[in-house]
């Protein structure tokens, strides 16, 4: 990834008939994979068709390598597009989907032949050239769709909700497949999706969107531990939420004052706030632990929700915090309803905005 820019979104706005795009800007470098992360009905999808050239703003600026692309046509922008659905052309087998970017460039037939061998064995999916669409698994038709639009060289990828219709153990594959191939191409892509682990696994940073607007933006790492709104933080996973008031504590640490306890912070915020914990970061034990956290408490177990892989306990101190715990240690620790627990968590554990 270079530090120049290769995507430029200046204060977009779009006015479609019943949605809004509103002040976009992004800065996206040369090489980068940028994830758009939200809801369905954010807007991911328009703000993509708006920088391939399908809408155009009522106000602001798109550029594509310093050069202002706003008011050009999409077919001279020269952005891939692979969509949710594929959109294969259903009469074309295969080896006519890939090609058909390239016979509209009106490239030789040896240089056609030289890249689609090249994509097709890149993508695994030299062996399926001969097949038509309604033949292949939806993976397969992804990877061809992926064919298509790379097979041209394009200098920004737009990939939108890619793997949305996907079974869970394709989807890995996938997801993998396109580390992959960003490693080895280096193109230019922005991926929609409204999958939190997805865009973690996929994105050197992630743009947060809700109701036609950016949210939030930054690292992966940063959406995860500090979402700047409880939209952004319930949006990643977080289940505890409080609202209180700092107050000076001891030893350099701020505590956050709730109804009926103190729980020590490390903010540089004063007066009422909001604090979140994620609840992984909660240690939960039968009997109180011996840790360096510098909160603990003791509160009863009053509900277990099995996800499977994960475990949410919920924690009456009060306030309720939620844990998360595997199935292993529920069944170790023999919790129930009604059950006394102790719980622990380190002050920087608590975000607080």
């Amino acid at each position: 990834m270079k530090d120049r820019s290769s995507v430029q979104v200046k204060d977009l706005w779009v006015d479609l008939k019943e949605f809004h795009l509103r002040q976009i800007n992004l800065d996206i470098l040369d090489g980068e994979y940028f994830v758009v992360l939200g809801p369905t009905g954010a807007g991911k999808t328009v703000l993509l068709e708006t920088i391939a050239g399908l809408y155009q703003p009522r106000r602001g600026h798109i550029l594509l390598d310093g050069k202002d692309v706003t008011s050009m046509p999409p077919e001279r922008r020269g952005i891939g597009f692979v969509y949710q659905d594929y959109v294969l052309f259903p009469h074309l087998n295969v080896r006519g989907n890939i090609a058909f970017g390239l016979k509209l460039r009106g490239l030789d037939r040896g240089t056609i032949e030289e890249r689609l061998t090249a994509i097709s064995q890149l993508l695994g999916i030299d062996h399926l050239l001969h097949r038509k669409p309604d033949t292949l698994s939806g993976g397969e038709q992804q990877r061809v769709a992926l064919a298509r639009a790379l097979v041209v060289n394009p200098r920004l990828l737009l990939l939108d909700e890619p793997l949305s219709a996907l079974d869970q153990e394709t989807r890995e594959v996938l997801q993998r497949e396109l580390v992959r191939l960003h490693r080895e191409l280096g193109t230019t892509k922005i991926h929609v999706t409204h999958d939190f682990e997805e865009a973690v696994t996929l994105g050197d940073r992630i743009a947060v969107m809700n109701k036609g607007r950016i949210v939030q933006m930054g690292s992966p790492e940063k959406i995860f531990r500090k979402p700047d709104s409880e939209f952004v933080a319930r949006f990643v996973g977080v289940r505890n939420f409080f609202r209180g008031e700092i107050r000076p504590g001891e030893d350099g640490y701020k505590v956050l004052r709730l109804n009926e306890i103190e729980i020590a912070v490390v903010t540089d915020l004063a007066g009422q706030v909001h604090g979140s914990i994620r609840p992984e970061d909660i240690i939960l034990s039968k009997e109180r632990l011996r840790s360096s956290a510098r909160n603990s408490f003791c509160g009863r177990v009053v509900d277990i929700v099995d996800r499977g892989a994960v475990v949410y306990v919920t924690v009456r101190v009060p306030p309720d915090f939620i844990c998360a715990i595997t199935r292993a240690s529920l069944e170790e620790m023999e919790l129930r309803e009604g059950v006394e627990v102790y719980i622990a968590l380190k002050a920087s554990a608590v975000h607080v905005f």
